[in-house]
């Protein structure tokens, strides 16, 4: 590739040793946009690089680890398997937090395989293949393959803002599923300490509201967080949704973390051969919000 360089981590381990994580570098021109990251339970995106080289994202916050950066995933997962004609029995997982919780216990989001190609000079498209896995237990000790993921990641520098947009399209694998309600879901982003509505940082939607209740109350076309980061500069990130027939709620918190749900207030179901796609684009941006960019980036995604 010509101004795109995606680049794993380069670690020396001892002869034998296998790294327990992995991070890829997405570099453009020489500058550090983001990496591609995973660990035992999720694939997700983190650092995430402002035009300047802030980072506004926190990898594993000491109040929620599983808050990792950029995410996908849920909780209330249900797998209706089916083991004798038509009789069902439902399967409880989650794919949010990093143990058992609520008596559900937890899957992982593993990539398979990833490609990328160079747009434009100013476009990488990223396509990773994930599996989401069941846990290890009786009767699958190898993990069931519960839903396969395709994850469009398509990133835009800038020399204001970076533009990265998130396409899920999640499929069942060979049982039908089931998601929700659930307050845990479907992408979430948690900001970096000093740059929470708590440490000083501002929230604000498209249509002026800076409390988190009537945030998570309505409907607004995006949802951005900003603050002073080092060196007194003022960065942030701006949440977009893309359309979709899942009509996605807001669930923002001032201690930091932001996630678009279209499982908040019911139960959704997809039978093999059905497709969840959901998308969102994000903003990182040097400087105050910029409405006008908001407002560009807002209509290039529904159109």
């Amino acid at each position: 590739m010509k101004n795109f360089a995606v680049e794993p981590d380069r670690v020396n381990l001892p002869p034998g040793a296998t790294a327990g994580a992995r991070r890829t570098w997405v570099k453009w021109k020489g500058r550090t946009i983001t990496a591609l990251s995973e660990n035992a339970y999720r694939a997700y995106l983190y650092p995430v690089f402002t035009p300047s080289g802030v980072s506004v994202t926190a990898e594993s916050p000491i109040d929620h680890p599983h808050h990792n950066s950029v995410t996908v995933g849920t909780d209330h997962f249900d797998c209706l398997l089916v083991y004798v004609g038509d009789r069902i029995e439902r399967g409880t997982y989650n794919f949010y937090v990093n143990e058992t919780f609520q008596g559900r216990t937890p899957g992982r989001i593993t990539p398979v395989s990833v490609e990328y190609e160079e747009i434009s000079d100013s476009h990488l498209r990223i396509v990773q293949q994930l599996e989401w896995q069941g846990p290890v237990e009786w009767g699958a000790p190898d993990r069931r393959v519960l839903a396969r993921e395709t994850r469009t990641i398509d990133i835009r520098p800038g020399e204001t803002s970076n533009v990265i947009d998130i396409h899920s399209r999640l499929e069942p694998a060979d049982w039908d599923i089931a998601i929700g309600p659930t307050r845990h879901a479907y992408f979430t982003i948690r900001m970096a300490d000093g740059l929470r509505v708590v440490d000083g940082g501002t929230i604000v939607d498209a249509d002026g509201r800076s409390d988190v209740t009537d945030i998570n109350a309505n409907s607004a076309a995006w949802v951005g967080l900003s603050a002073k980061g080092p060196h007194g500069h003022e960065v942030g990130v701006t949440v977009i949704p893309h359309p979709s027939k899942h009509e996605a709620a807001w669930y923002a918190h001032e201690w930091g973390s932001i996630a678009v749900n279209p499982f908040l207030t019911e139960e959704r179901s997809l039978s093999k051969g059905d497709q969840l796609v959901l998308g969102i684009s994000l903003v990182i941006h040097d400087g105050p919000l910029d409405h006008k960019s908001i407002s560009t980036v807002y209509d290039s995604v529904r159109s």
